[in-house]
C-alpha cells in the first residue's frame, strides 16, 4: 500500500537547522536534498526521487515519489523504476539487454602466468592503459541481448574490445531499441589502444537481431555521435560534433529524415547540451548554454529535407531568466517537466508551458533550509574586456551585504576549459557557501566558454595564456573598483583547467592576489603530456606533443603557457589540492607545484586524497575540503 506524504516544512528535515536565521555551512550544503526527476508514467505521474546524504555514517540514501503534473498528490513509492518503462526491454517484449563486463583481453600478471595467482603486476603493450580513475584491466562493458524469459543471451558486440556504456561515463543514453524491436542501435568508440587515446570518434551502431549483422550509421562523421532517440513516429536523431580530437567542438542535432541527414541546428551559433522528442514527434525540444545560464529550446521537425534547407528554421529558445534547465524530464499535454536550478538553489523539478515559457515549481525539498539561512544576491557584470568586447561576469555577494563595508573578494576561474559557467549549483564550488563565510565572488565568463557564441568559445584552443588570461584579469579589476571591495585581500581560486589558471596566474598577476588555491590543476605541460589519458585534448587545445619543434602552437603552449616555466615568479601564498586516482590531471601535477612552492619559501600547503579522482565524491572528505578550504582563506586572505 502506498504511503501518502507531502512536501511541508516538516518533509526532510535538515538536521542541525534552526529556525532562526543563519548562513550557508558546508554541513547543511552537504547533507541537503538532492532531487532527481525519473520519468512520467502512462497514466501523466511524475516520478523523481529525492536523496539525502549523512556525513557521520558518510552514506546517501533515497527515497521514491510520484506526484500530479502541477505538484500535488505526492506519494512516496518502493521503486520509481518499476513505473517507468524499461529502455531495456524491446518495445515488442520480445527481449531484453543486460550490461556485463567480458574479459577479452590478458592485462594482469597471472593472466599470463596463472601459476602465479597473487600478482598484482600489469603489462601493456599500448596506451589507454588507464582512464579517468581506473587501470585498464582487460574488462569491458558489452551489451548482452537475450529473450524476455533470459534465455538465448548473445554478446551483440561480438567479443569486441569496445565499452558500451562507454567509460568512465556513459549510461543508459549509449543505447535504444528500434521502434519495431527487431534492431537495436549503441554507442561505441571502435578504437583500441594508443588510437583510443587520440580520437574522440565515436560512432552510433545498428545491430539486426535476425541476422546478427552490425552497422555502422554514422560512419562518414570523424567526431562524436552520441544519444540516439527515435521519435514516436520512429524517425531517429542523435548529436553530433564534427570534429575528430574537438571534445568541445559545436554539438548539434541530427535527424534522419527519409533517409536523409539534416542538421538541424547547423546555422545556429550555440551548442546542444541533450535533447528531447516532443509526444507528437513533431519537434524536439533541448537545452543549451546561453549567455551564462541554460534554457530549454525548440525546433520543429522540417517535413521534408528540401523545405529544412530552403527555410533554415532558428531554434525558439522557451525558457528565460537567471537560472539553469539542468535536464528536461518529459512532456505531457503542452507541459514539459524539467530540471531547475540556480547558483543559490539545489535542483528542484519545475513544469514549464511550452506555449508561454511560465514555470511552476512543483518539488520543494530544500524549502526548510532556504527559510532557515539569509542568501547573498547574485547578479550580472558586465566590463569591457581588453579587445573590446563584453565580459560577463556573475558577481556574488555575501547574505546581509552593506555596501559601506569592505570585504575580501575572489576571482573564480571556471574549469573545462570549456565548461560552461551559468547558474550552477556545485556542493564543492559553492558560490552561496563561499559567499556566507564573507566574500564576494566575481566568476568570469571569459574567452572558452559555451553560450556566447563558436568563436567565443574556441578562442582558447592552442593560447591557454591569451585573451582568456585577460579576461579574468580585467574582471577582477573592474570590480577590484567598488568602495565595498577590498583590493587589498584578493584570491584567485579555481580546479581543472581553473586550477591552471591559478598556477599561471601565480607568476603574472603583478601582485594583485594575496593567495591562491589551485585543485588538480596543470602545472607542468610537459609531465601533463606523458601521463594524462585522453591525449586528443591536449593535442586539439595545445596543439600537440612537445617534443615536436616545428609544431608553432605546441611550442608556445608547452613553453610560454606552461606554469612550471614561470614557478620562479611565485612570490604568493598557495594551496594546492590533489586527487591520487586523477588520471586525467594526474598525481604529478600537484606534487611537482607543491614542491616547486616549498623550495622557493612560499607558504604553500598539499591537500592530498589518495582515493579521490578529479572530484571530490566522498562525503567526510568532501565536509574536509570545505574546512581546509575556508581555513586556508582565512590565514591568506
Amino acid at each position: 500500500m502506498l504511503m501518502k506524504t507531502y512536501f511541508l516544512v516538516s518533509f526532510l528535515l535538515l538536521s542541525g537547522t534552526s529556525f532562526g536565521q543563519s548562513y550557508m555551512t558546508p554541513e547543511k550544503l552537504i547533507e541537503s536534498n538532492r532531487v532527481s526527476g525519473v520519468g512520467i508514467t502512462k497514466d501523466k505521474k511524475i516520478v523523481f526521487r529525492v536523496s539525502k546524504v549523512d556525513i557521520i555514517s558518510n552514506k546517501r540514501t533515497s527515497q521514491s515519489y510520484t506526484m500530479d503534473l502541477d505538484g500535488s498528490n505526492v506519494e512516496q513509492v518502493p521503486y520509481a523504476s518499476n513505473l517507468i518503462r524499461d529502455k531495456k526491454e524491446s518495445p515488442d517484449g520480445a527481449h531484453k539487454i543486460g550490461i556485463e563486463e567480458v574479459k577479452i583481453r590478458d592485462v594482469k600478471g597471472n593472466d599470463f602466468y596463472p601459476e602465479l595467482k597473487e600478482s598484482n603486476m600489469m603489462v601493456y603493450n599500448e596506451l589507454n592503459y588507464r582512464h579517468w580513475d581506473t587501470w585498464e584491466d582487460g574488462m569491458y562493458s558489452h551489451i548482452m541481448v537475450s529473450k524476455a524469459d533470459g534465455s538465448g543471451k548473445m554478446d551483440i558486440m561480438a567479443n569486441e574490445p569496445f565499452d558500451c556504456p562507454q567509460k568512465p561515463f556513459g549510461g543508459a543514453e549509449d543505447y535504444v531499441w528500434a521502434p519495431d524491436g527487431k534492431s537495436l542501435l549503441y554507442v561505441t568508440k571502435k578504437l583500441f589502444g594508443t588510437q583510443y587515446t587520440l580520437s574522440t570518434n565515436t560512432d552510433i551502431y545498428q545491430y539486426d537481431l535476425a541476422t546478427s549483422q552490425t552497422t555502422n550509421l554514422t560512419e562518414a562523421n570523424k567526431g562524436y555521435d552520441t544519444q540516439p532517440a527515435y521519435s514516436s513516429s520512429g524517425i531517429l536523431a542523435y548529436c553530433q560534433m564534427k570534429r575528430d580530437g574537438y571534445e568541445s567542438d559545436k554539438n548539434d542535432i541530427i535527424v534522419l529524415l527519409n533517409g536523409i541527414k539534416i542538421n538541424l541546428t547547423n546555422h545556429w551559433d550555440g551548442t546542444v547540451n541533450g535533447f528531447h522528442w516532443s509526444n507528437d514527434g513533431k519537434k524536439i525540444y533541448f537545452t543549451a548554454p546561453v549567455m551564462g545560464t541554460v534554457h530549454l529550446f525548440q525546433i520543429d521537425l522540417p517535413k521534408s529535407a528540401n523545405k529544412f534547407a530552403l527555410m533554415q528554421p532558428q531554434p525558439k529558445q522557451i525558457t528565460k531568466g537567471q537560472f539553469d534547465i539542468r535536464g528536461i524530464v518529459g512532456d505531457v499535454d503542452q507541459t514539459m517537466i524539467v530540471a531547475r536550478g540556480d547558483m543559490n538553489h539545489a535542483t528542484e523539478l519545475y513544469s514549464v508551458e511550452l506555449s508561454s515559457g511560465k514555470m511552476k515549481q512543483l518539488t520543494h525539498a530544500n524549502d526548510d533550509l532556504y527559510e532557515s539561512i539569509t542568501l547573498g544576491n547574485i547578479e550580472r557584470r558586465i566590463t569591457t574586456a581588453t579587445d573590446g568586447a563584453d565580459l560577463h561576469s556573475w558577481v556574488i555577494y555575501p547574505p546581509d551585504f552593506d555596501p559601506n563595508k569592505k570585504y575580501p573578494t575572489l576571482l573564480y576561474c571556471q574549469g573545462g576549459p570549456q565548461g560552461a559557467l551559468s547558474q550552477f549549483y556545485s556542493y564543492r564550488w559553492n558560490f552561496q557557501l563561499m559567499a556566507a563565510n564573507g566574500y564576494i565572488i566575481i566568476a568570469p565568463n571569459r574567452r572558452g566558454m559555451p553560450g556566447y557564441g563558436v568563436d567565443w568559445n574556441e578562442q582558447i584552443s592552442k593560447n591557454y595564456g591569451g585573451q582568456n588570461m585577460d579576461d579574468y584579469l580585467t574582471a577582477i579589476d573592474d570590480l577590484a573598483k567598488e568602495s565595498y571591495v577590498d583590493a587589498e585581500r584578493l584570491g584567485c581560486i579555481g580546479a581543472s583547467y581553473g586550477g591552471y589558471s591559478a598556477f599561471y596566474l601565480a607568476a603574472t598577476h603583478n601582485e594583485r592576489f594575496k593567495t591562491f588555491l589551485a585543485h588538480d590543476g596543470i602545472f607542468n605541460w610537459k609531465s601533463m603530456y606523458g601521463t594524462t589519458e585522453e591525449l586528443f585534448f591536449l593535442n586539439w587545445d595545445l596543439g600537440g606533443a612537445y617534443w615536436d619543434k616545428t609544431n608553432k602552437d605546441a611550442h608556445a603552449s608547452h613553453s610560454l603557457f606552461n606554469p612550471s616555466e614561470r614557478v620562479q615568479d611565485w612570490d604568493t601564498p598557495i594551496l594546492i589540492i590533489q586527487g591520487g586516482r586523477d588520471f586525467r590531471v594526474p598525481i604529478g601535477q600537484g606534487l611537482e607545484a607543491f614542491q616547486a612552492a616549498q623550495l622557493q619559501g612560499i607558504k604553500s600547503r598539499l591537500l592530498f586524497f589518495p582515493e579521490e579522482n578529479h572530484w571530490v565524491l566522498d562525503y567526510q572528505n568532501s565536509l574536509i575540503w570545505h574546512k581546509e578550504f575556508y581555513k586556508w582563506l582565512g590565514e591568506t586572505l
